[in-house]
């Protein structure tokens, strides 16, 4: 085992290209992967596309190349391979060449030069094709500003912003952010417009003739499908005026008219993800049960006539125990006609990919380790191909039977490949305190053992409605491996992937049940002679933040935390978050129902804190906005505790940018040396 890896150097490791989405083609002999590398100065990733052998015999290709990089493949029935980009069009328009915004654009299937299909003035969002043989609509999200009755008015009035310096937004609705951008003054719309052979050889759409569909609300990019054969489309849309209202809803459109032919929604369930079956009028999407004060949601798979507004639909797993994600329907049907249905769910540790068919109700589990996204069925049906990760295992492209149960996938060659790991991969188990079985997952360093335990990290993941089971670029664990460390990724109460009893046994009870749960998992880790229970500390992002706080306020054993993107004074995060829906449905409205801030509210304990802090926040985080690391670092100095406050003032939630990456790394590397291993404190470069 060598003694440096690409995690030992921190610049080795931000380089490593990063697999992303995947695209077969209609005849299923091409399966396209998008691959995230390090520009060459350094400062940015950029996408580039690249064609992966289905049969996992011929090595990985490149298929494009540019300075503003390439990303979300799709093919059209006739085998064109489109995507979106900001690289500049061949021939750019006078006072066009320096726009940044994405377009869709068309590659042959026989080879050349790609070329700008649509472009609009704000840019190309979400998009979707049929995929039936002759047909010839592509669904895309694009934002009209108001006033703007075309893309032509809309880039007159964005061409008049612009010169007038004018960036003020009047919204008269409540969602005004998300995330890391700022929403309007323009709204987000679904359009439809021909693409079909004839107009990819053209080398351009007929915008002028495209179709609009209806408004989303928010643009969220959770769900933009085309029927087979191109005559309809779905997508999801956020209804509702006032906060505690809002719900997303699942919208069916004529595609060549744009008439809505219903709308799927509910007062107590959302609607989103939408996918249509090989008939064209059967609709698979996803329904969550909206959470309440009392209740947390539970989620599943939903069967319903796309058009037919009498239809209420079914339920396609009942007694399914985990939580679905999107639905990926097979372009085959059953031998019994009834649709084919792949989706991914947490279970365990892991994230398996299921196929349930819509006749018989039969679920089968197609993998039972490892981690599944951006499922494609072959249109042959008999495979499925996906991205397979692990907590030990970068994202990579694998093939996978069909039909066949808890397979080994086969890999598919294609870069990304991370080299030797710094270490090891164990489990732990532990007992709550209600009898409930815990696990976790233990990262260790090479060379831990009884003579020379290894210090021990705690790591809480956000969500809270998450699992430890997949790769993470962003809190990667094997960096901490290569600095010596263990590191324990517990799965506590509300964690997804352990049933439905899991998350009823945390809600409402954020300082409660999850807050013993990752103690419990502690204290079974540091049962192990390797580990050394006199140097531990304890870190957490977004939820995995509050419970940071949590632990800083209600014990000392830790010898220092790291607070990441992380709730303070839930009363003031109600009113100042991006999407407070679900925070007014969980923990109530502030002037009604006070109980749980009052008693899971962390400020309130600030005067109790002595663990050393480091605070890390992002100015562009919009879902626990600046102003909480701000109340935290502020009352850490009012009460002389120990601390640090790392800020980005052009990060959002997650700290993105290769060198922000990599000083955030080296800042938490540091500070724990410091305290957990009582070496000198060194500030890192730049800072």
């Amino acid at each position: 085992m060598p003694e440096t890896t690409s995690f030992h150097d921190l610049a080795a490791f931000t380089a490593l290209p990063r697999v992303s989405s995947l695209a077969l083609s209609p005849d299923g002999t091409r399966l396209v992967t998008a691959v995230q590398e390090l520009s060459a100065d350094g400062t940015r990733y950029t996408g580039s596309l690249w064609e992966v052998d289905p049969a996992g015999e011929r090595p990985a290709r490149r298929l494009t190349r540019s300075g503003r990089g390439e990303s979300a493949p799709r093919f059209l029935p006739d085998g064109t391979l489109l995507f979106l980009s900001s690289r500049p069009a061949p021939d750019p328009a006078e006072g066009e060449e320096d726009r940044k915004e994405a377009a869709l654009w068309a590659l042959p299937p026989g080879g050349g030069e790609a070329a700008p299909l649509l472009r609009r003035s704000g840019g190309i969002g979400e998009y979707a094709v049929a995929s039936a043989a002759g047909a010839d609509r592509v669904a895309f999200a694009a934002s009209l500003l108001p006033g703007a009755e075309d893309a032509a008015q809309d880039a007159d009035l964005r061409k008049a912003r612009e010169k007038a310096k004018v960036t003020a937004v009047l919204h008269e609705a409540p969602i005004v952010r998300y995330w890391d951008r700022d929403l309007g003054p323009d709204v987000p719309h679904v359009f439809t417009a021909a693409a079909g052979p004839a107009v990819a050889a053209a080398g351009t759409v007929a915008d002028a003739d495209a179709v609009d569909c209806g408004t989303r609300g928010v643009d969220a990019a959770e769900g933009l499908a085309l029927s087979p054969d191109g005559t309809l489309v779905a997508y999801t849309v956020y209804l509702g005026t006032r906060p505690d209202e809002i719900r997303a809803a699942v919208v069916v459109a004529d595609a060549a008219t744009g008439k809505v032919l219903r709308t799927l929604q509910e007062p107590e369930a959302e609607y989103s993800s939408p996918a249509f079956a090989p008939d064209g009028r059967t609709l698979v999407c996803v329904r969550e049960r909206r959470l309440t004060w009392e209740e947390s949601s539970d989620t599943t798979l939903w069967l319903v006539d796309a058009a037919d507004e009498q239809d209420a639909g079914r339920d396609l797993l009942p007694g399914f125990d985990q939580w679905p994600g999107a639905p990926v329907v097979s372009p085959v049907p059953g031998p019994d006609g009834a649709p084919v249905v792949f989706f991914t769910a947490d279970e365990a540790g892991h994230a398996p990919v299921f196929r349930v068919s819509a006749g018989s109700g039969e679920v089968v589990r197609l993998t039972a380790s490892g981690a599944y996204t951006n499922v494609v069925a072959a249109p042959d049906g008999g495979a499925v191909y996906a991205l397979r990760s692990a907590i030990d295992a970068a994202p990579a492209p694998v093939r996978l039977d069909a039909a066949a149960a808890d397979q080994r996938p086969e890999a598919l060659p294609c870069p990304g490949a991370v080299g030797d790991l710094p270490g090891t991969l164990a489990e732990v188990a532990a007992e709550a305190e209600d009898g409930t079985a815990l696990r976790a997952w233990l990262v260790l360093p090479h060379g831990a053992s009884a003579d020379a335990p290894a210090p021990l990290l705690l790591w809480v993941h956000g969500g809270p409605q998450s699992s430890w089971n997949a790769w993470t670029w962003r809190w990667n664990p094997w960096v901490a491996a290569a600095a010596g460390y263990a590191v324990l990724l517990p799965d506590p109460a509300l964690s997804t992937g352990y049933g439905q009893r899991m998350h009823d046994r945390g809600w409402g009870d954020w300082g409660g049940a999850p807050y013993r749960d990752v103690l419990a998992l502690t204290d079974a880790a540091l049962e192990r002679d390797d580990l050394d229970a006199a140097r531990t500390a304890m870190m957490g992002g977004s939820f995995g933040g509050y419970m940071a706080n949590w632990i800083a306020a209600s014990t000392d054993r830790f010898k220092a935390i790291v607070t990441h993107a992380s709730l303070w004074n839930l009363v003031a995060f109600g009113g100042t978050t991006d999407f407070p829906p679900y925070w007014m449905r969980h923990q109530g409205d502030p002037l009604e129902r006070t109980e749980r801030y009052e008693r899971y509210s962390p400020h309130l304990r600030a005067a109790s804190i002595t663990t050393p802090m480091l605070v890390v926040h992002g100015d562009k985080d919009y879902r626990v906005p600046i102003g909480e690391g701000l109340a935290l670092w502020n009352d850490l100095c009012r009460f002389g505790v120990p601390a640090k406050f790392l800020y980005f003032p052009d990060e959002g939630h997650w700290v993105l940018k290769p060198n922000n990456s990599r000083l955030w790394y080296s800042t938490v590397l540091n500070f724990l040396a410091h305290h957990v291993l009582g070496e000198e404190w060194r500030r890192p470069e730049l800072v």
